[in-house]
């Protein structure tokens, strides 16, 4: 371990923050299995010939992130339960249920529509006449075949942003977008502002690139002031029926955003992947990008219109998108190029698609909250006006503890801990709402025998991060 944490410290950045680096690796690599005993700050300081403060700020990141569990008298360990235990017991990463699919589990983690509709297969069948008659094209696009920028620069035009092809950049889904960006704009120890809580794969990007990152409380009070004090190298904000929360910020507030990242000069991403997912009657808010055209904006059709759909895109100044081009062609040269023409297809027809699955969307919204509120009463349950999932507080204990207990009773559920990087979403859970009815009541059923046989611990529990959806 510590020959691998040597290599680790020598590259560029806070060594704090190279360390917590080389750590998180290893933790996530599965190197240092959940429940491993780390060593004690003073004995790794001297393996490591850093100072012992070095130690325990990395400690203290990883411990922020929830990948570490400090107990006084037990030691530092890797958080989660030992992979010996029985392996329906620990605090799982949402991933587990891509990864190791159990059918017996109904999964209120992984927010993602699991069927695609009709217009998919039709959007796939329209473009099949032009890629037939595709000659002298190696069909490598890293900025996304033109079709598609065209299409989402018109998309754009049509919300009122005026935008052109070469502001384009196509991606393999709305989390290859976050990667990159994070890889274009971070060093180890910079500095990210987000929301707190936010969603968990944002998280997973920008600490993959040992970032530091900085949680404002909802609806961004202070955002200006933290810019000032922080002088992050990123922020970071969902706008639009925020995941998890399913909030919506205020016009006033988005222009705020927009102009103060300008002013300050700091990149701001308006992560819009959720933006269009609003119930019947709702007007989708204009992009962060009308108040300030330095705002990058990022979207996806996987979260909209189907999981297996992987395009996305980033609409930002051609010499971003010309800086992050050159990053995707190191990664694969450039994505799927059939599932691009088809989204090209697709796109003029999503308006329509989504208002016609909107009010069937704000249905099962509605459902799981009835189920809730009969089986789980004391649970507080927000609604929401659109987006996928239910932001929950517990009436007692923590949530990544009870979502131990869910799985138990097999469903999945996903914990507030991991998507809040200031610690302070214990008592909450993610929960979507995008099952069919009969299935959301399952879940309920199997959820309220978990809360009659609860009992929370005496110490709050560190879930394991979420690597979420």
């Amino acid at each position: 371990m510590t020959d691998r944490l040597g290599r680790w410290s020598a590259g560029r950045g806070p060594l704090y923050a190279l360390l917590a680096a080389g750590l998180r690796g290893l933790i996530d690599d599965g190197e240092l299995p959940p429940g491993a005993l780390l060593p004690p700050d003073r004995t790794l300081a001297v393996a490591l010939s850093v100072g012992r403060s070095t130690v325990v700020a990395a400690y203290d990141l990883l411990h922020d992130e929830g990948r570490i569990v400090r107990r006084q008298g037990s030691g530092t360990r890797v958080a989660g339960t030992p992979r010996d235990d029985p392996p329906d017991t620990t605090g799982e990463p949402m991933f587990l249920d891509l990864l190791e699919p159990r059918s017996d589990v109904i999964s209120l983690a992984c927010a993602a529509p699991d069927r695609p509709p009709v217009e998919v297969a039709e959007s796939y069948a329209a473009m099949l006449p032009a890629l037939a008659a595709t000659t002298d094209d190696i069909g490598y696009y890293p900025s996304g075949h033109p079709v598609l920028r065209a299409a989402v620069a018109e998309h754009y035009r049509g919300r009122g942003l005026p935008t052109e092809p070469a502001q384009i950049l196509a991606t393999t889904g709305g989390q290859q977008a976050l990667s990159l960006l994070a890889q274009a704009y971070l060093r180890p120890g910079d500095r990210v502002l987000v929301e707190a809580p936010t969603y968990p794969g944002a998280l997973e990007a920008f600490r993959a690139q040992a970032a530091v990152v900085t949680g404002l409380p909802p609806g961004l009070d202070g955002f200006a002031r933290a810019l000032r004090d922080h002088r992050p190298a990123l922020a970071y904000v969902i706008p639009t029926y925020q995941n998890p929360t399913g909030s919506v910020l205020p016009t006033l507030v988005r222009r705020t955003l927009a102009e103060a990242s300008a002013a300050a000069g700091i990149a701001l991403i308006d992560d819009e992947v959720l933006a269009q997912l609003g119930f019947t009657g709702c007007e989708t808010p204009q992009p962060l990008a009308v108040f300030a055209d330095t705002v990058i904006t990022i979207g996806s059709l996987s979260k909209s219109v189907w999981g297996g759909l992987r395009v996305g895109w980033i609409r930002a100044a051609p010499p971003v998108i010309s800086k992050l081009a050159r990053l995707r062609a190191v990664h694969d040269l450039g994505g799927n190029l059939p599932a691009q023409l088809a989204a090209a297809e697709l796109l003029p027809r999503l308006d329509g698609l989504l208002r016609a699955q909107a009010t069937e969307r704000a249905r099962r919204h509605a459902h799981l909250r009835a189920e809730l509120a009969r089986q789980i009463p004391e649970w507080d349950v927000p609604p929401v006006e659109g987006g996928q999932t239910l932001w929950i507080r517990l009436p007692y204990g923590d949530g990544a503890c009870f979502a131990q207990a869910a799985l138990r009773q097999r469903v999945s559920i996903l914990a507030g801990s991991g998507l809040d990087p200031t610690g302070g979403s214990e008592r909450y859970l993610r929960l979507h709402f995008l099952h069919p009815t009969e299935t959301l009541t399952a879940a309920v059923a199997r959820l309220a025998q978990a809360w009659r046989a609860y009992r929370p611990p005496a110490t709050p529990t560190t879930a394991a991060p979420p690597l979420a959806l």
